[in-house]
């Protein structure tokens, strides 16, 4: 644009040079607007870092400091309409707590004294007291504006290849333009002012700015209006992705079920009673973060001395074994537990998961537990059919009747069950060398236990990240709450994306390409040409603020 503008000026073509430097400052005025607006639901997100808290030290006393200087389990105040600086559990206190910022919803989540608060978060009703449980470089605000900030690095593939097309097209259509200037005057003879002129135009409008501009920006929007609706992707190689998904392997527990336990019955064995049964469970149980584990401890509900239980050991997949009182081995899984145990016991025929227990190698009983769909699981499903997902698999490590039960309920295509970790990581690898050539496949997990899967996938899909490490270290995309109908917002925003990205490059290279050859046959003058290259920016960069609206 320089060279055609100073060249312009060389050869008295003022009114063309002057057109060239104000419709090229409009693109740019457009250029800037739009980067504006795909910015600011980035920006948004960006206000959930909190400048300050208040914290409780010297016997009582308020202070108000930066959240970085505040330490893992101290008392931070928060009031009504302060952000909570730093993740930890409400000590006192009832609130209800604007999440929008971090989940895309707009209907407030109440918190009362036990509850978790995380960072980013606004207070809207009560005084928390908030015991801090992580340091500020490690709260959910930090990593999300960490993961955010960091999203534009990871380029899609045809980000990648507009800007190495761009790395030699450019020099090509430069030795074009200056062979078109140079070389039919010399053979032919004369004219060398007109030549220049055609010379300059064709400069002009080969200018890559539509492409180079517009791709990168349409993606970007693409985040920006992902994020809007509780949707982080990790970068835009993963948003292009999300097109081509043509199986989605989703974990049943915390994804497409609640997560939420109950224990619904307990079937004795061998003289037991119930309340030994669960006891017995609970203290097996009591150091264990699972949510069955969980389940278990709430249907107890009385304190467990922990002091008296010993030789806890979690078997992944299996069980736990610990002594308890120290002087019963007790032992509390699955039906695979209590074979390698060689422990005889009666096969509980019930729905639902069942904990087997057996206290120094007897069988004392089952505890029959059971889990929700989630209300709109089956709605997510049936919609990604319809948005032209192919497969749709379940992986569970519960047992077949329940993995069949939800499989039917949520009209599934596949499902497996009774997996191991490590089972679950080779079932992926089956359904992905099943896939159709070209496509994708992503797996939908909690982020907690499925790290090893989620970073298997070609997309790695965390379920309900709000809060959780793991989620948000392990996958290339976060959905921010826990319902699967994100994962369908998720991948319309990328099919969106890509269309807009495709128009784009067919205006800009098939407008392009017809004055190209009108400016070589002397048609097409300097105006024709600034038209070609800026008014074609402003079509795709307008083009591309579309997204937004997604």
């Amino acid at each position: 644009m320089s060279v055609s503008t100073i060249g312009a000026f060389v050869i008295g073509e003022y009114p063309e040079a002057v057109a060239v430097m104000l419709f090229y400052q409009v693109g740019e005025f457009f250029q800037s607007l739009a980067v504006k607006r795909s910015r600011k639901s980035i920006s948004d997100l960006m206000d959930i870092r909190p400048d300050s808290a208040t914290v409780r030290r010297n016997g009582g006393e308020l202070i108000t400091i930066s959240p970085e200087n505040v330490s893992i389990g101290e008392i931070i105040i928060v009031k009504p309409g302060e952000k909570i600086p730093l993740d930890g559990v409400v000590l006192d206190g009832d609130s209800m707590l604007d999440t929008s910022a971090l989940t895309g919803e707009s209907v407030p989540r109440s918190v009362h004294k036990g509850d978790e608060a995380l960072s980013g978060c606004m207070n809207q009703t009560g005084v928390l007291m908030i015991k801090t449980t992580k340091a500020f470089g490690e709260s959910t605000a930090s990593k999300i504006i960490d993961l955010v900030e960091n999203a534009s690095s990871r380029k899609a593939p045809t980000e990648n290849f507009i800007t190495t097309f761009a790395r030699y097209y450019t020099p090509v259509v430069v030795i074009l333009a200056a062979f078109l200037a140079i070389l039919p005057p010399i053979i032919l003879g004369g004219g060398w002012t007109e030549w220049i002129r055609r010379g300059f135009v064709f400069l002009v409008v080969s200018c890559p700015c539509a492409l180079v501009i517009s791709i990168p920006l349409t993606f970007f929007g693409g985040i920006g209006a992902a994020s809007k609706r509780g949707v982080l992707v990790k970068g835009s190689n993963y948003l292009e992705a999300l097109n081509n998904v043509s199986a989605i392997v989703f974990d049943k527990t915390g994804t497409l079920t609640k997560g939420v336990f109950n224990v619904t019955d307990i079937l004795p064995a061998n003289g037991f009673s119930k309340e030994q049964v669960l006891e017995y469970a609970a203290e097996a149980e009591s150091f264990s973060n699972h949510p069955i584990a969980k389940s278990i401890l709430a249907a107890y509900g009385k304190e467990i001395d922990q002091s008296v239980i010993s030789d806890y050991k979690e078997i992944s997949g299996y069980g736990i074994s610990v002594m308890a009182g120290g002087e019963k081995k007790v032992f509390a899984g699955n039906t695979k537990l209590m074979d390698t145990e060689c422990i005889e016991y009666t096969t509980c025929e019930n729905a639902g998961t069942k904990v087997y227990l057996a206290v120094d190698g007897q069988y004392a009983g089952c505890i029959l537990i059971t889990d929700e769909v989630k209300p709109d699981s089956k709605k997510a499903i049936s919609d990604l059919k319809h948005i032209g997902v192919e497969k749709t698999v379940m992986l569970t490590g519960d047992d077949e009747k329940i993995g069949k039960s939800v499989a039917e309920e949520l009209q599934l295509d596949e499902y497996y069950a009774q997996l191991l970790p490590d089972q679950k990581v080779e079932k992926v690898e089956l359904l992905d060398s099943k896939k159709r050539p070209g496509s994708k496949l992503a797996f939908v997990g909690d982020g907690i236990n499925d790290a090893p899967v989620l970073a298997r996938a070609d997309v790695g899909i965390a379920m309900g990240g709000l809060g959780s490490d793991a989620a948000i270290e392990a996958a290339d995309v976060v959905l921010m709450t826990d319902e699967p109908s994100k994962l369908v917002d998720a991948i319309e925003v990328a099919k969106a994306t890509k269309q807009i990205v495709m128009q784009n490059i067919v205006i800009a290279l098939g407008i392009k390409s017809v004055f190209l050859i009108l400016g070589a046959l002397g048609i097409a003058g300097m105006w024709e040409a600034v038209f070609g290259d800026v008014g074609v920016t402003i079509i795709a960069v307008l083009n591309a603020m579309r997204i937004l609206k997604e």
